[in-house]
């Protein structure tokens, strides 16, 4: 019972990455990673986003993923880690066949780390 509870745990954790991955490559002229801003809400409730991300609404990602480059990874995003949205978006990206990860600390704690954001 333990061996699935570990193995289980270590699936779940996969599925995130750590914001000092993409902070490290979101500089590069070449970033491997595309930061996607998958809240289904307008610019102007938003506020802001993380810098550099595409608003791409998980409500609109299944018709817009042509848009997307399969040679890139993508991280996606939502207001805070306990909402389904990201969840969402990532199991959208994975079906379809993109590296895709979601942000461990979601918007909020890319926030509260005082991470770089811009103003929408």
């Amino acid at each position: 019972m333990e061996n699935a509870k570990i193995e289980l745990l270590k699936t779940c954790l996969s599925l995130y990455i750590n914001h000092t991955d993409v902070l490290a490559d979101m500089d590069k002229e070449d970033s491997k990673y595309v930061i996607l801003d998958v809240r289904n809400a307008p610019a102007p409730v938003k506020g802001d986003q993380i810098k550099g991300a595409i608003a791409m609404p998980a409500k609109d990602l299944s018709a817009r993923l042509s848009e997307l480059d399969k040679s890139k990874t993508y991280v996606v995003y939502d207001w805070t880690a306990g909402t389904t949205l990201g969840k969402t978006a990532l199991l959208i990206l994975l079906s379809a066949g993109f590296e895709a990860y979601e942000l461990a600390s979601a918007l909020e704690g890319w926030k509260g780390m005082n991470l770089p954001i811009e103003k929408l």
